[in-house]
């Protein structure tokens, strides 16, 4: 059994009140809330330890064991071989930002560059404006209107022997899609391209493992997993060996230091820290000699299992409230392709109308195009409001939803 209620204790930001009755964060997407672990982590980090890197005294030390064990534990989280493979970084925009200048190096004049319209923005932005810089194609792959899923058949068609770097989302931040980022990377190595994944949205929801998808580089954000604002990167070795990087010249030449540039945000490593060890205690087991990895195997199954109800209940009720139009995919028997992310539209409110409604309830959740500006242009939104996102986690309840669900009828029915 999964108890919610015993994991909702762990979080201090839950119990805030507005007109005597608990808020509801259902906001996740843009950003989790953090249990008083992190806190902690990070306070500890700055009340005892908190020094530069590489000094030869007390605090530095054992601030650079505890920057390399979050190393470790973000390798045990995403599955990586090693945690030299692990990059800290102020966010996943800054990281996608400065690997794509370093990869700038690996296309020509001429070659193509693969986006999606499925992905955020930070997604596409870096690898359009390389491809503009470099003088190579941009070529975008579509993505159904019907049910939001990524047209894999697209995908074959936009990759060739011209492709060098295909940029996708694990799943998307807008309505929750989970793509097949495995066919996806096999259709590129084929054509000898390397693949960049965007992970922000799938890790608070499922298990990453880099080696079985051997994906070239993933990212995800340590806020989106109920961690600090703090940006990871994944890269194999040996590729962010061999790439370049701008740095100042007495930093490390070798990964992951030379990607780290200046001084890193270490009290946002250690509450980083903090938020895996976190996840792993959600396992619910208790044997002996178990691994930091198969805890978080186990965790997030668990988590995976529990957030299945939850966007049961909740795409069950949506499709009940009148006038109202859900985007991506809502079949159950379909739930294992989407995280519990949901967007949706009401006829006669604009999105903003609707999240103050909710808000003002105490029911917290986004609108617009969460940065998500390929996917709210191509359902013909974006200058109409985008849509409200609702994005339950495995804090929130069954109880919570029907809350929801209240509130949208009250407000349609008004």
């Amino acid at each position: 059994m999964f108890d919610v209620h015993a994991v909702r204790n762990n979080f201090p930001s839950l119990k805030q009140t507005m007109e005597g009755r608990q808020v509801v964060f259902f906001d996740n997407p843009g950003g989790t809330q953090v249990p008083g672990s992190v806190v902690d982590a990070m306070t500890r980090y700055l009340f005892q330890d908190n020094a530069n890197h590489g000094g030869a005294f007390k605090t530095s030390r054992q601030s650079d064991a505890m920057i390399e064990e979050a190393h470790r534990a973000m390798a045990d989280m995403l599955g990586a071989a090693s945690p030299d493979e692990v990059v800290f970084g102020p966010n996943m925009t800054s990281l996608t930002f400065t690997l794509s200048r370093a990869l700038a190096h690996w296309v020509e004049p001429g070659d193509d560059v693969v986006v999606t319209r499925l992905d955020h923005d930070a997604n596409i932005s870096p690898w359009m404006l390389l491809a503009r810089d470099r003088g190579a194609n941009l070529r975008w792959v579509d993505f159904s209107t019907e049910d939001c899923t990524l047209d894999m058949d697209d995908v074959e068609r936009q990759i060739s022997g011209r492709t060098k770097i295909v940029a996708c989302g694990y799943a998307s931040n807008a309505v929750g899609t989970i793509n097949d980022v495995k066919t996806i990377t096999d259709m590129a190595h084929h054509a000898g391209a390397l693949v960049f994944v965007d992970a922000v949205q799938y890790a608070p929801h499922g298990l990453i493992d880099v080696k079985a998808l051997d994906c070239d580089f993933l990212v995800c954000s340590a806020y989106k997993f109920f961690g600090p604002h703090e940006g990871v990167l994944y890269g194999k070795f040996d590729l962010l060996d061999r790439l370049p990087a701008y740095k100042v010249r007495p930093a490390k030449d070798r990964p992951p230091h030379k990607f780290e540039t200046g001084t890193q945000n270490h009290e946002g490593i250690a509450g980083t820290l903090a938020a895996v060890e976190y996840l792993a205690s959600l396992s619910g087991m208790t044997h002996p000699g178990m691994s930091r990895r198969e805890h978080l195997m186990s965790a997030m199954k668990r988590i995976e299992d529990y957030e299945r109800t939850l966007v049961s209940r909740l795409i069950t009720g949506l499709r009940q409230v009148k006038g109202l139009h859900i985007y991506g995919i809502q079949d159950p028997a379909r739930f294992d392709l989407r995280v519990p992310t949901v967007a949706f539209r009401i006829d006669g409110f604009s999105p903003r109308r609707v999240a103050e409604s909710l808000g003002d309830r105490g029911i917290f959740v986004w609108d617009g195009n969460y940065y998500a500006l390929a996917v709210t242009d191509r359902l013909g939104f974006e200058d109409k409001g985008g849509m409200v996102r609702v994005g339950p986690v495995h804090y929130n309840t069954e109880e919570e939803v029907d809350r929801l669900l209240e509130a949208l009828n009250r407000l349609t029915s008004s």
